[in-house]
């Protein structure tokens, strides 16, 4: 009986340093390619398939695609900051779609958070595009929260649970799962209890 398969033999071909979006500090590199081979008996004999090159950051281990030698750390981190705020804006939809509507009073909540305190400008087109997409993939705040904010800073937590917050009063008074999702904020992300408190006091007084 003869063994057959495939394997991806990873090999490394250069070397270098670069701003490593992940680590947010200077890293050394190795650029490596992946392509696919068939095997017989576990050995690899034949390539099947092109060879995909990427890039690793020695530090953190994660890797990219090579367009992330090409930026600056300037430039990094204005991709970065612009990915937060639609990401934070995204969350302050799904808060407030959690009681299953949205009012118009939220609505108009929502474009002011989206142009004032996030600086990311949007319309009543683009939110109903978020909520659509939202309600028909059942998208939790709290699961989609846990899995982005880990690569946001402090103050990006910060900034994103005050406008999760006056999204989520933005009728006057929190819902029961409005609360709820606040409450899991906390520790979603990693905020200290003097740190999530003087962010809501601090959002309270936003205007």
């Amino acid at each position: 009986m003869i063994l057959i398969g495939t394997m991806n033999l990873t090999r490394t071909r250069d070397r270098g340093n670069f701003y490593c979006p992940t680590c947010r500090t200077p890293q050394s590199y190795r650029l490596r390619t992946r392509r696919p081979f068939l095997t017989i008996y576990f050995i690899p004999t034949v390539p099947i398939g092109s060879a995909e090159a990427f890039v690793q950051c020695d530090g953190c281990r994660s890797t990219w695609d090579l367009s992330v030698l090409e930026m600056d750390q300037k430039g990094h981190e204005r991709v970065q900051e612009e990915q937060f705020r639609e990401e934070a804006l995204r969350a302050c939809v799904l808060i407030v779609l959690a009681d299953g509507h949205v009012s118009e009073q939220e609505i108009a909540a929502l474009l002011q958070i989206a142009s004032g305190l996030l600086e990311t400008p949007t319309d009543r087109e683009t939110l109903g595009r978020l909520s659509s997409i939202a309600a028909e993939n059942r998208v939790k705040a709290t699961n989609y929260v846990l899995t982005i904010s880990r690569r946001w800073s402090q103050p990006q937590k910060r900034k994103a649970l005050q406008a999760m917050f006056l999204a989520a009063s933005a009728t006057g008074e929190l819902g029961t799962e409005q609360l709820a999702i606040l409450t899991q904020m906390k520790e979603l992300l990693e905020l200290t209890d003097p740190q999530y408190e003087s962010a809501i006091e601090e959002a309270l007084t936003y205007e």
